[in-house]
C-alpha cells in the first residue's frame, strides 16, 4: 500500500488506461459494449492513439517517436518537431543500433543512454552489455553468476552503479574494470538495496529497490545501508511443487522495530566510506539524499519514528558532519519531501508543504529561513514541474477552484505574477517546454477524451496536436458520466460522480456500485472521461458511483489529519452518508447498495459490510488490510501511531470488531504470496466470520502477489463481473 503520492492500482479489473469514453449525445439506438472489448482489449477501439511525445529537446522542439514499419528492423526513431512550423527533423534513429545488436536485444529498450545519444546500457538475463555509437561497438560489461540489480549510468555515461548480493559496484565501461565499493553485504546487510519498508513505503516501488545516487559529477555515489537483523520475519507460504516452499520477509508490523539505517558516501573508484552523522541503530527513518548541483554536498531527509517531525540536513562530505537548514513539526504527521529542487547558485531551494493545511510551494535559503512563500490559499499546488532559472519563475499543477479539476499554473520567484495558464473546466496534464515559453497540453473531461494541444505560456493557442476521439464512438450508446456534490449533516460537501446508463429512466431502480480506494489522500472523483468498465456496467443497468470523504486529499491535509489515529471512522462516516443521500433518490434500488475495491478499498469494502452493514448490501473486497496491526509500520504508524498509543483506534478501525453485524454479502479474494497486504488479513475476517456463523465468499489466487497478472487476472475479472451481474441482475 502506497503514500497518497503513489495509490495502488485499486482493482485490475477496473481497466482505465487510455481508453476512456463518454458520449454527450444520447443516442436512441447503437452498438453495446462488449465483455472482450473492455476488459480482454479485443475487438475495436473506441479511440485513437495520440502522438507519443516523449518531452522537449530544447526551448522550441518537442520530440516524437515513430516505429520504423517499412524496414525488418523495426526500429524506432526519434524526431525533433518544431513548435510552431511542425518541420521534423531527424533526432535519432535507432535501426543501425539495431542490425548491430545481437538477437534478443531491443535498440530502443536501453536502460540508460550516455550523453546526447552518444552510448546505451542494456541488461540482458542478468547481465549487462554497452554500445558506442560513436564507436560503433557493442561490448559485454559483466558475467557473472548474480544479477547486476538496478544499473545506473553516471551523469557523464562513462562509469555504470549497481548492487550484487547486496553490495553496491561501479564499472569502469571504457578500461572494463569493476570496483567493489563496499564488501560486508549479506542476507540481512543491504548496501544500496532498500529494506522491503523503505521500498514500500518511503522510496517507492518505482525505485525497484534502488537505494544508490550518483553525484552530479560522477566522482562519488551516495548510499543507504539497511540492516534488517532487528526486524521481525514474516513467512509466506506457496504451495506449488510436493513439499511447497517458503518465503522469509522481513516485514515490521505496527510497533515492531524497524530496519537500521545508514546513510554513506564513496568514491566511484572505491576508497574509505564516509558516513553521515545519524546515531547508526536509533530508532528514526534516514531517506532521499539529493546532491547539490556542484557535487560539493549532499542533502538529506530525517524523521522520528512518530513520523510528526521532519529534518533536512546538509552532509560535510569530508566528515559526515551534518547541518539542519530545515525543520518541519505537524500535530498529525509529515510526509517525507518529493522533488525538492536546490538552487545553482546556492541561493537557496524549493519545497512543497501541507504544513498549514494544504500543500504549497516555499521558498527557503541554507539557513532554513523562509525566502517567500510562493503559493497560498484553501487549495493544492503540486511541487514544480520546471523551475525557469532564467526568468526567476516556477510551473507547477494544482486544484485551485473546482477541487474535482487540475490546472497549470506560473508564478515568480519574488511571489508576484501568479497565474493560471491552462483554461477550461477538467483535467490538464501539461508538459512544458525546457525554457518554459511552450506547453503541450492533454485535456479530458466528463464531456471529452483526451486531446493534445500546444499553447505558449502567454496563453495563446498555436495548434492541435490529437484528439484520441473517434467516429467509431458514435456508433455506440454510450453511458453519461456526471459530476455533483454529496451534503453531509454536519456540513461537508463530498466531490462524487457517478455513471448513468445511457437509457437512464427515473421511473426505474437502478442498483449501484461504490467503486473506492478510500486511503488518506486518495481521492478518485474528478473531471474525466468515464472508465470503460464503468461504461460497461452502465448499459448493462447498473450505476458506478465514486464519493470522495473529508479525508480524500480533496480538502487538503487540514481534512486529511482528521483521518489521525482513526483510520476507518471518517471513510465509514461519510460513504454511509452517501448511501443516505441515494436511499432519498426515487430511482436507487435500497436492496442492491454494492461497494468493491483493493487494498485500501478492500478494508473500505469489508468495513462497509460489517460497521456499515445497515446500508451496504454486497461487497466484492480484493487484497484487503482487515486490522491495522496486521499492515506494515511504517504506512500504518504514519495515521494510527503505534498499537499501544492508540488502542481504542486499532480496536475501532479493525473488521473483525464489527464482524458480527455482517447481514449482507461479501465475497473476498488475495493473493497466495501477497508480500504487501499478507493474505493473513483475509484469513483473520474468516476466522473471525466463521466464528460468528456468518456467511462469505472466498477465492485464494496461487503464486500471486498484491496485483494479480496473466491468466489470473482474467479470471479475477470474469469473476467479478460475474458477482455482480448474479447479485444485481439475477443473470
Amino acid at each position: 500500500m502506497k503514500k497518497r503520492q503513489n495509490f495502488f492500482l485499486i482493482q485490475a479489473f477496473l481497466i482505465s488506461f487510455s481508453l476512456v469514453i463518454f458520449s454527450p449525445v444520447f443516442a436512441q439506438e447503437g452498438k453495446k459494449l462488449t465483455y472482450s472489448m473492455v476488459y480482454e482489449r479485443s475487438g475495436p477501439s473506441l479511440t485513437q492513439a495520440l502522438p507519443r511525445i516523449r518531452g522537449w529537446a530544447d526551448d522550441e522542439h518537442y520530440i516524437i517517436s515513430e516505429t520504423n514499419t517499412d524496414e525488418k528492423t523495426n526500429a524506432l526513431k526519434l524526431f525533433k518537431v518544431h513548435f510552431k512550423s511542425g518541420k521534423q527533423t531527424l533526432l535519432f534513429d535507432y535501426s543501425p543500433i539495431q542490425k548491430a545488436l545481437p538477437t534478443g536485444f531491443n535498440a530502443s529498450s536501453h536502460i540508460g543512454m550516455a550523453g546526447d545519444y552518444e552510448g546505451f546500457l542494456y541488461a540482458n538475463q542478468g547481465d549487462l552489455y554497452f554500445y558506442s555509437v560513436k564507436a560503433n561497438k557493442f561490448k559485454r560489461l559483466t558475467a557473472t553468476l548474480g544479477p547486476e540489480n538496478n544499473p545506473q549510468l553516471s551523469p557523464d555515461g562513462k562509469r555504470v552503479a549497481y548492487t550484487r548480493d547486496h553490495d553496491l559496484f561501479s564499472f569502469d565501461i571504457e578500461n572494463g574494470v569493476e570496483y567493489q565499493l563496499t564488501a560486508d553485504g549479506s542476507d540481512i546487510l543491504y548496501n544500496g538495496w532498500a529494506s522491503w519498508v523503505y521500498y514500500e513505503e518511503i522510496l517507492g516501488r518505482g525505485s525497484r529497490y534502488r537505494a544508490f545516487w550518483w553525484s552530479p559529477d560522477s566522482r562519488k555515489l551516495a548510499f543507504l545501508q539497511f540492516d534488517d537483523s532487528p526486524v521481525p520475519i514474516f513467512r509466506i507460504t506457496r504451495a506449488r511443487g510436493q513439499h511447497g516452499e517458503l518465503e522469509n520477509e522481513r516485514y515490521p508490523k505496527p510497533g515492531d522495530p524497524n530496519p537500521y539505517v545508514k546513510l554513506g558516501v564513496v568514491s566511484s573508484a572505491g576508497g574509505d566510506i564516509v558516513w553521515a552523522d545519524v546515531k547508526e541503530k536509533a530508532d528514526h527513518y534516514v531517506a532521499f539524499p539529493i546532491w547539490l548541483p556542484d557535487s560539493s554536498r549532499l542533502t538529506f531527509q530525517w524523521m522520528n519514528r512518530e513520523q510528526d517531525n521532519i529534518k533536512i540536513y546538509t552532509m560535510d562530505l569530508d566528515t559526515g558532519k551534518k547541518k539542519e537548514i530545515y525543520d518541519e513539526t505537524q500535530s498529525s504527521w509529515v510526509d517525507f519531501f518529493s522533488g525538492l529542487y536546490f538552487f545553482e547558485d546556492g541561493s537557496g531551494f524549493l519545497l512543497n508543504s501541507d504544513k498549514d493545511g494544504w500543500s504549497h510551494n516555499y521558498y527557503y535559503d541554507f539557513e532554513g529561513n523562509l525566502i517567500k512563500r510562493l503559493t497560498e490559499g484553501e487549495w493544492s499546488a503540486s511541487r514544480p514541474s520546471l523551475v525557469d532559472v532564467k526568468n526567476k519563475r516556477i510551473f507547477f499543477s494544482g486544484r485551485k477552484g473546482e477541487m474535482t479539476e487540475s490546472q497549470f499554473f506560473t508564478v515568480n520567484l519574488d511571489g508576484s505574477g501568479f497565474k493560471q495558464l491552462t483554461k477550461g473546466a477538467g483535467s490538464h496534464r501539461a508538459n512544458i517546454s525546457t525554457g518554459g515559453s511552450y506547453y503541450i497540453d492533454s485535456f479530458s473531461s466528463v464531456t471529452t477524451v483526451t486531446k493534445m494541444d500546444l499553447y505558449d505560456t502567454d496563453g495563446k493557442h498555436i495548434k492541435s496536436l490529437g484528439n484520441s476521439r473517434t467516429a467509431l464512438m458514435d456508433e455506440y450508446n454510450l453511458a453519461k458520466k456526471e459530476l455533483f456534490t454529496i451534503p453531509t449533516e454536519d456540513g461537508w460537501d463530498l466531490p462524487a460522480s457517478w455513471v448513468l446508463p445511457a437509457d437512464f429512466d427515473k421511473s426505474k431502480k437502478y442498483p449501484v456500485i461504490f467503486s473506492i480506494y478510500s486511503g488518506p489522500g486518495s481521492g478518485s472523483v474528478s473531471n474525466s472521461p468515464a472508465s470503460l468498465s464503468h461504461q460497461y456496467f452502465a448499459q448493462e443497468g447498473i450505476i458506478t458511483i465514486a464519493v470522495d470523504h473529508r479525508g480524500s486529499g480533496k480538502f487538503g491535509k487540514k481534512g486529511m489529519a482528521l483521518m489521525h489515529r482513526n483510520l476507518g471512522k471518517w471513510e465509514m462516516h461519510d460513504l454511509i452518508e452517501a448511501v443516505k443521500w441515494l436511499h432519498k433518490q426515487p430511482f436507487i434500488d435500497k436492496d442492491k447498495i454494492g461497494i468493491t475495491g483493493g487494498s485500501y478499498g478492500g478494508y473500505a469494502t469489508c468495513m462497509a459490510l460489517t460497521y456499515g452493514a445497515d446500508y451496504f448490501t454486497h461487497g466484492y473486497a480484493r487484497s484487503s488490510v482487515t486490522a491495522w496491526e496486521l499492515y506494515d509500520s511504517v504506512y500504518t504508524e504514519r495515521y494510527m501511531d503505534r498499537p499501544f498509543e492508540n488502542k481504542d483506534g486499532y480496536a475501532f478501525g479493525s473488521a473483525m470488531t464489527h464482524a458480527k453485524n455482517l447481514k449482507g454479502v461479501l465475497f473476498m479474494a488475495h493473493g497466495e504470496m501477497d508480500d504487501n497486504v499478507h493474505m493473513q488479513n483475509t484469513i483473520h475476517l474468516i476466522t473471525k466470520l466463521m466464528d460468528e456463523g456468518k456467511q462469505f465468499g472466498f477465492m485464494i489466487y496461487p503464486n500471486q502477489r498484491h496485483g494479480f497478472g496473466g491468466k489470473t487476472r482474467a479470471h479475477s475479472n470474469r469473476h467479478y463481473v460475474d458477482f455482480w451481474f448474479e447479485h444485481f441482475l439475477n443473470r
